[in-house]
């Protein structure tokens, strides 16, 4: 990527040579652009709030700037990119969404996520160390700059417009005024799950912003917990990809003797599903991590892996996260130890878990789910 402040060599995390897909767009250069244009003083605390692959915090690395992500990836492409450039790692702050904000910001660069509800969050996080001389800039590409993201911005941190559109991307100008009327943050929230799901019907979920369907339960969450393994007794079970954690909450109050492993690379997530385990006071042994599905965690040492992969990585639709999901689950599983999958149809799971497994079997399915079960032989 060129940037005013020089070229910087990027790539996502993890990294495959096969991806096309590029570290940054137009909206991280059009950012870049603007703010060497404008001459735009980059002094004080310089926050940069959801970085894709780390590309804004690369270029501004010189300016010693705090990264706060949702994101594990994230964070790791970060880390490799500034080593990639033989940049300090110790250059930036890598904050994650769950950590407390700085106390002061005087620079607040805003990649505007694909939730509303996380940009929501973050603001009024960050809103308390906003000034009248912060300098606030958003970007994102047109097609991810809504109205309700514009009015977003003006009711928390200040009057608020748009640029004109530059290779489909465009920037949010934001002029903060005084803290005096700053609104109270209503995350994370609770919501009652329905009947008819088992074990978890009519029990709590708690919900931090950005988590995926945080409003109610997902239709396929809800076809899987309708036909999860009945098995009991001592076990590692893995929720992977876990969101809110309803599915291994639901292992854990049908079977006390399970232990389950809660694993996201979201922090949001990951905070959420402990959240939830908590709320409903379950007997079971649960353990949370964010990180990159189940790296780290020692082969065949599993013996259920419950997945409800995403197949979008942020707006490029990708199976790449779900064939990681599936060979880590595959490596992680003790032999006899089963991968459990709801998917949409139409993705052809089947296919994949063929292929790695060297079996998929149709465990239940509707008009437009599917569950599936393969088994490491």
């Amino acid at each position: 990527m060129t940037t005013p402040w020089g070229a910087r060599a990027l790539a996502r995390f993890p990294e495959d040579p096969r991806d096309r897909l590029r570290a940054w767009d137009a909206s991280d250069e059009y950012l870049l652009r603007q703010l060497a244009d404008q001459d735009t003083p980059l002094s004080g605390t310089v926050v940069i709030v959801g970085d894709r692959w780390g590309a804004l915090t690369t270029a501004l690395a010189e300016h010693q700037p705090v990264q706060i992500t949702d994101s594990f990836l994230t964070q790791e492409a970060t880390r490799a990119n500034l080593a990639r450039n033989e940049i300090a790692a110790d250059s930036v702050r890598l904050l994650t969404t769950q950590d407390p904000p700085p106390e002061r910001v005087d620079v607040l660069l805003v990649r505007v996520p694909k939730s509303l509800a996380l940009l929501e969050d973050q603001l009024l996080r960050l809103a308390p160390g906003v000034h009248t001389d912060t300098v606030v800039v958003g970007t994102g590409m047109v097609k991810e700059i809504h109205t309700s993201t514009l009015k977003l911005f003006e009711r928390i941190l200040g009057p608020t417009r748009t640029s004109l559109a530059e290779k489909k991307a465009r920037l949010i100008h934001c002029a903060p005024r005084s803290s005096a009327a700053r609104a109270t943050n209503p995350w994370p929230h609770s919501y009652a799950l329905p009947d008819g799901i088992g074990a978890v019907s009519g029990r709590t979920v708690v919900n931090h912003a950005g988590v995926f369907c945080a409003e109610r339960l997902d239709i396929g969450t809800r076809f899987l917990l309708q036909h999860l393994p009945e098995s009991r007794g001592p076990r590692r079970v893995v929720d992977l990809g876990c969101g809110n954690g309803v599915v291994g909450t639901a292992v854990s109050l049908a079977d006390p003797e399970a232990e389950v492993l809660f694993v996201d690379e979201s922090f949001q997530a990951v905070a959420s599903a402990e959240a939830t385990y908590k709320a409903n006071g379950v007997p079971g042994q649960g353990e949370f991590r964010v990180g990159d599905g189940l790296v780290g965690v020692p082969a065949d040492s599993v013996d259920l892996v419950l997945n409800n992969p995403p197949f979008h990585s942020h707006q490029a639709t990708t199976d790449a996260t779900a064939w990681r999901m599936f060979t880590g689950a595959r490596r992680a599983l003790r032999p006899g130890g089963e991968l459990w999958v709801v998917g949409n149809r139409h993705l052809a799971y089947h296919v994949k878990l063929k292929r790695l497994f060297g079996n998929s079997q149709l465990v239940a399915s509707d008009a437009k789910f599917v569950v599936l079960k393969a088994v490491k032989r």
